[in-house]
């Protein structure tokens, strides 16, 4: 299976579908994509940010950014 047809009719972000890691589930929500929040940084210096100017654009423009009920969310490892 793709993963367009996956996640077909979720929100997905543009040039991030490598990025993707499952669905998320939350009680009395919609189901969004969840995106590892390493390689979403990552695919964004490779596309020529620095460390600090992707996770700033991230922050701003990627995790806080509202667009509805289906709004991907991000997941951040921890050791």
């Amino acid at each position: 299976m793709s993963f367009s047809e996956e996640y077909d009719g979720m929100m997905k972000m543009d040039g991030h579908d490598d990025d993707a890691i499952g669905i998320c589930y939350r009680f009395g929500q919609e189901p969004c994509i969840a995106y590892d929040w390493d390689k979403v940084i990552q695919t964004l210096v490779n596309m020529g940010m620095t460390y600090i100017e992707a996770v700033e654009f991230h922050d701003f423009n990627q995790a806080g950014a509202w667009v509805g009920e289906d709004t991907p969310c991000f997941v951040r490892s921890v050791e």
